[in-house]
C-alpha cells in the first residue's frame, strides 16, 4: 500500500495550519483596529479565495509562480526554489485556499471580545502586542481553535488549486483528494472507498479532539 498521498496530505495540512494560525491572528488583529474603509477592502481581498473556484485561484498562482514568469523565474534563478510541480506548490496552494477560514474565524472571535477589557489594558500601559497575547487571544481561544481545525481540514482536502499549481505527481505532490479522483477515473471503487474512509476517520478524530479541548477550556 502506497501511503504517500496520506503523508503528503497530512504534511500539507499541518504546515498550512501552523502558518495560517499565526498569520491569521496577526492579520485579523491588524484589520480589527484598522480604518473602516481599509478594513472593508482588505477583508474582501483576503476572503476572495473562499468564493472563487479553487481552479481559478490555482490558475492565478500558476501564472505567478511559473518559471516563465518574473516571480517564478526570480525564485528559481536566485534561490533555486521551484514552486510549480513541487510540494512547496501544494503548501502555497492549500494556504491560499485555507487561510481565509483561519482569518475569518480569528476576526469573528476578536469581534466578540469585550472592548472594555482592551481599553482597560491600554489605560494600564500595556502594549498592543501584549494586549493581543494576554487579553484578546485567551478570550478568543474557542474561535481560534475552531478556525485551526477548519483550516487543517480544508488544507488537507484541497484539490483544485493544488492540482493546477503542484500537479499530481505520485509520491511528491499527489494528495488523498487527488488519489481518490484518480482511482475513481480508473474504475477502482474499492481503493476510492478505502481512501474516503481514511479521510473520514482522520476528520472524525480531529473534530473529536477539538470538541474535547473546547469543552475543557469552557469548564476552566
Amino acid at each position: 500500500m502506497d501511503w504517500s498521498p496520506l503523508i503528503i496530505a497530512l504534511k500539507t495540512g499541518t504546515g498550512v495550519t501552523f502558518i495560517s494560525f499565526f498569520a491569521g491572528i496577526w492579520t485579523a488583529w491588524k484589520i480589527y483596529g484598522a480604518d473602516s474603509k481599509i478594513k472593508c477592502f482588505t477583508d474582501s481581498l483576503l476572503t476572495l479565495p473562499m468564493v472563487i473556484p479553487p481552479t481559478a485561484a490555482g490558475f492565478i498562482l500558476l501564472l505567478v509562480f511559473s518559471t516563465r514568469r518574473p516571480v517564478g523565474s526570480f525564485l528559481l534563478n536566485n534561490f533555486g526554489i521551484k514552486v510549480v510541480q513541487s510540494w512547496l506548490g501544494c503548501l502555497i496552494a492549500a494556504f491560499v485556499i485555507a487561510f481565509p477560514l483561519m482569518y475569518r474565524n480569528a476576526r469573528a472571535a476578536f469581534e466578540q471580545v469585550d472592548k472594555d477589557m482592551i481599553y482597560a489594558a491600554r489605560t494600564l500601559g500595556m502594549s498592543e502586542g501584549r494586549i493581543l497575547r494576554r487579553v484578546v487571544i485567551p478570550s478568543s481561544a474557542p474561535g481560534l481553535i475552531s478556525g485551526s481545525v477548519l483550516t487543517f481540514a480544508r488544507a488537507m482536502g484541497e484539490y483544485g488549486a493544488t492540482s493546477m499549481l503542484a500537479g499530481n505527481i505520485s509520491g511528491k505532490t499527489a494528495t488523498i483528494s487527488q488519489k481518490i479522483a484518480m482511482v475513481v477515473q480508473d474504475g477502482d471503487y474499492s481503493a476510492a472507498g478505502f481512501w474516503v474512509i481514511t479521510v473520514m476517520l482522520i476528520a472524525f478524530v480531529v473534530i473529536m479532539a477539538m470538541n474535547i479541548v473546547l469543552s475543557r477550556f469552557m469548564r476552566r
